[in-house]
């Protein structure tokens, strides 16, 4: 029988948590009855440097139910990529398949038993995809759209509608743990797997509690950060735009010239000045794209851990009392 570990990294979500926890323990029960997970799979809350009182209850939880719910705490905040990264590397050792899921609830926790009947089907990664984005605000719902064409455009594979709700084998999850940069976008690095993959489609629901922890400036920096880790066609992009703007002073030269022979020559202070701000922004563009590149290489050559686990909960070999692992490592 597969033990299913169910991976929720959580920061400051005090709020939702205790539901969280409710809901998933829920899904786990059903899917035991029916004899389709293990009895001692178990949810597994990674609290990625909390500042309020998650890790707390996260130990109550634990307490609670000693065997369905087990936790992690990071040292630090290290953000979502890499709190979730620490999960699925933590759950791979204790389970045979795990699924990731945010704790704010709006993944339909519902299409949990499809994915594991995917699962059973022979697929290593099944998707948790979005079927539409009716209840997003415009703005959120076009820029979406325009992340995924762009993601596309620039030759990066991801599925669309797809965010971090996945199901995936342990050997899927092995093959995962291959990967050591520190540049991380999961929903690239996934498809690369290349193992037996489907989708299972829900309706994204309205956040239980709390607030959004992706606001807009984290969504921007995701989005460039899975371009620039899967894809060198913006340099490209500022090569062409370079071979462009000679081309254009090829022609202004010559048009240059055929005025000065001609005795039409006209003050051009104004075009002279847009000319070169423009390509002073130009420069300073590629200069600004280029220097990420190199950073990303400079971060990446350091070979620092990506995180430090400080404690791990979990259910001892023995259920008659609550144990307590604490484990240091660095991931």
């Amino acid at each position: 029988m597969d033990k299913l570990a169910i991976v929720v990294p959580c920061y400051n979500e005090e709020e939702v948590l205790h539901l969280a926890s409710a809901a998933l323990r829920e899904v786990l029960d059903d899917l035991v009855r029916k004899g389709k997970i293990a009895a001692d799979s178990f949810i597994l809350f990674v609290n990625d440097g909390s500042r309020d009182r998650t890790w707390e209850l996260i130990e109550e939880e634990h307490a609670a139910h000693p065997v369905q719910v087990n936790g992690v705490k990071l040292a630090g905040n290290v953000g979502h990529q890499f709190a979730l990264t620490a999960g699925l590397l933590t759950a791979k050792d204790m389970s045979t398949v795990t699924i990731s899921i945010d704790a704010d609830l709006q993944d339909d926790v519902a299409v949990i038993e499809e994915m594991i009947d995917k699962y059973h089907a022979g697929n290593d990664i099944v998707y948790g995809v979005r079927r539409e984005r009716k209840s997003d605000t415009f703005f959120k719902r076009t820029t979406a759209q325009a992340f995924y064409k762009l993601m596309g455009a620039m030759g990066v594979k991801t599925v669309y509608n797809h965010a971090d709700f996945r199901l995936m084998s342990k050997r899927a999850v092995e093959e995962f743990s291959k990967y050591k940069e520190t540049n991380l976008f999961l929903r690239g690095m996934m498809p690369l797997i290349g193992y037996r993959t489907d989708s299972v489609y829900y309706d994204r629901k309205e956040r239980v509690a709390g607030e959004s922890k992706y606001p807009l400036k984290k969504m921007l920096a995701l989005a460039f950060n899975g371009i620039s880790s899967f894809s060198v066609k913006p340099i490209s992009l500022i090569l062409g735009a370079g071979i462009v703007i000679i081309l254009i002073s090829l022609l202004a030269f010559l048009y240059a010239l055929i005025s000065y022979f001609t005795g039409h020559v006209v003050a051009g202070w104004t075009s002279l000045i847009l000319s070169i701000w423009f390509l002073g922004g130009m420069e300073l563009l590629a200069i600004g794209m280029v220097g990420q590149y190199i950073g990303k290489i400079y971060i990446e050559v350091k070979q620092r851990p990506r995180y430090n686990i400080e404690k791990v909960l979990c259910s001892g070999q023995s259920h008659k009392e609550d144990a307590l692992c604490i484990e240091n490592r660095e991931g």
